[in-house]
């Protein structure tokens, strides 16, 4: 089968895991039973060998894929010559009446024809450990079992199945009103009639418990619904036990279509922490905001000043970075990684990212205990004995290290943030050092970041290139909007960055990132454009900016890493929960543009 796009692919998951499930039918993608957990089905990334779940009308059919409203239970609609079908895809994940969050490992696929009758096509080709080893599989009176070396899955159904290679299909025929039913259960020896599951009972709880969460999000205006989206989106990217949120659901979906350019992001980036607190607290969810601080501050508590740049989901493994060599990776895109070598470099923006999101926190009414503050106190030492140093910077290039004026900027933020925050409760002991150092970061970066020739700030000390990082400086509030180099900044940036109206984090023919080829535009990029537009007073500019990125994203309203500007097609690990929280901080920033200049309006009308 040839390889669907990116883009074709909607997300199901249960705060554990999640798979994704393409609009033809198949579960291309799922790691059982957790995100970080080797794969069972990978055809997106070896469409030979990798292993799939298909259910699909035989015949040929025109197929539409949407969500069930305000949830993020699928529905794939298939219109054959015959007739209608349409299939359920969900994970199980609700609350019990005492309010205990139940997840069971299971992915429930519920066909029912609607109209006519259509015959159907199951293919169930798990391949366990990456495709690593071999795959047993055996058939009994209630469906299949697969065995790996230390995995078993059990699918459970009441259709008739026969074996083909290290295949087993399915053939049945429905007719209106009639309903199949494909329970498939992780750790489960023997599979059992689907009947004892209760997936009527499930669907109706899990897509309660998805409606409760979409309609608590407080917001309106015209970007409402794709800014709940992103929350859903977001949600199935948590790791309910520790409150850990990964950077993407997959691996090694290239940035480039046959390039290297290929990571796993089934893990947790510091550096999200700010931008996760300000979407949650914003939209209503202060429950969820202090469970992502508490993972923030554990994990600080843990490892100090000295933790890493990123974590697994429940920071206990290793992440070293291992090829599989044996996948061809998604259309020849090589190689195939698991694990992320990056957890050791050497990223000093991470301080910054820290103390930012503990100011926030401490903005919105949160309480910041003195064990918590010693452990954020040790990174604005860290920030104030380190900044001087070169690093890897916000992308973590393989080459240099460099003094990348961001990775200074942030440490210029963790110190103006921790002054604010120990002002604020009180600790004053380190104020006088703090303010000095806070001084010479500036300066330093003012001195030797800025190029006076190019008129812009570069990517770093010994360049003249430019990086679209620098567009965070007035949204952290290093320097203000007016000032003349960073308007001059903005400008060289969209004009030497830009390509077609979206922004490259940075031209890698003119950055030692240790790596060959190219790759897509950075979405993330562009909507830091979008809130620079809006402090500028371009309104308008800036709401169609985000108009513009909106349409990115796919028919579910899920956006990827990257995008090819030219082409439109989805680039980069998928869906990507730092896409889709600049959708929702973007959106909440531009809506309550959008209602200011509305209430001055009417006052103007008015004439008050």
């Amino acid at each position: 089968m040839p390889y669907k796009s990116i883009g074709d692919y909607g997300l199901i998951g249960n705060l554990h895991t999640a798979a994704l499930v393409s609009n033809d039918g198949s579960i291309d993608w799922c790691c059982l039973p957790r995100f970080d957990s080797p794969s069972v089905f990978a055809a997106i990334l070896d469409d030979e060998k990798g292993g799939r779940f298909q259910v699909k009308p035989q015949t040929s059919f025109q197929s539409r894929q949407a969500y069930l409203p305000n949830t993020n239970v699928l529905q794939t609609t298939f219109q054959t010559e015959t007739g209608t079908a349409t299939l359920i895809d969900f994970m199980p994940c609700y609350r019990t009446s005492g309010r205990r969050l139940t997840h069971p490992t299971e992915i429930h696929r519920l066909m029912e024809c609607t109209e006519g009758q259509v015959t159907l096509e199951v293919v169930f080709e798990p391949k366990l450990n990456y495709a690593r080893g071999d795959t047993l599989i055996s058939i009994s009176e209630y469906g299949v079992t697969a065995r790996g070396e230390t995995d078993t899955l059990a699918l459970c159904s009441l259709v008739p199945f026969a074996i083909d290679g290290g295949s087993v299909i399915g053939r049945f025929t429905i007719e209106q009103g009639e309903r199949a039913e494909f329970i498939l259960c992780y750790g489960v020896n023997q599979p059992r009639s689907p009947r004892i599951y209760g997936a009527e009972g499930k669907l109706e709880r899990t897509v309660t418990f998805w409606r409760e969460k979409a309609e608590s999000c407080i917001c309106s205006g015209p970007w409402r619904e794709a800014i709940v989206r992103s929350y859903l989106a977001l949600h199935l990217m948590f790791y309910s036990p520790t409150g850990a949120i990964i950077a993407a659901p997959t691996t090694s979906l290239p940035e480039e279509i046959g390039g290297e350019r290929n990571w796993d992001y089934r893990f947790s980036w510091l550096r999200d922490a700010s931008l996760t607190l300000n979407a949650l607290f914003h939209l209503g969810h202060l429950e969820e905001a202090l469970g992502f601080f508490n993972w923030l501050v554990t994990l600080c508590q843990k490892c100090g000043a000295k933790a890493q740049i990123l974590y697994d989901i429940d920071y206990e493994h290793a992440l070293d970075e291992q090829i599989l060599d044996h996948l061809r990776g998604y259309r020849d895109s090589r190689p195939v990684r698991i694990g992320n070598g990056a957890y050791d470099q050497v990223q000093l923006d991470v301080f910054g990212e820290v103390l930012e999101a503990a100011h926030n926190y401490l903005d919105m009414g949160g309480y910041i205990s003195r064990r918590t503050w010693e452990s954020l106190e040790s990174f604005v030492d860290a920030a104030c004995e380190n900044w001087q140093l070169p690093d890897n910077g916000i992308w973590e290039v393989r080459g240099g290290p460099y003094h990348f004026v961001h990775s200074k900027l942030m440490c210029w933020v963790a110190v103006d943030r921790g002054i604010k925050i120990a002002e604020e409760l009180g600790y004053r002991k380190n104020l006088e050092q703090w303010r000095a150092t806070a001084q010479d970061i500036r300066n330093d970066i003012l001195s030797n970041g800025w190029d006076p020739e190019r008129q812009a700030f570069t990517q770093h000390y010994d360049t003249s290139a430019l990086d679209a990082s620098n567009l965070l400086m007035p949204l952290f509030g290093f320097l203000p909007i007016s000032d003349e180099r960073i308007m001059s900044t903005i400008e060289r940036t969209t004009e030497e960055l830009g390509w077609k109206g979206l922004l490259r984090r940075y031209r890698t023919d003119q950055t030692d990132d240790g790596l060959s080829g190219s790759e897509g535009a950075f979405l993330w990029c562009s909507f830091w454009l979008v809130r620079n537009l809006l402090r500028m007073g371009r309104l308008d500019d800036a709401v169609s900016l985000y108009q513009r990125l909106l349409g990115y994203s796919n028919h579910l309203g899920l956006l990827s890493e990257m995008v090819d500007p030219t082409s439109g097609e989805a680039l980069g690990n998928f869906p990507q929960a730092l896409t889709h929280l600049a959708v929702i901080t973007t959106g909440l920033e531009l809506t309550r543009a959008s209602e200011e200049g509305k209430m001055r309006g009417k006052k103007t009308q008015g004439g008050i």
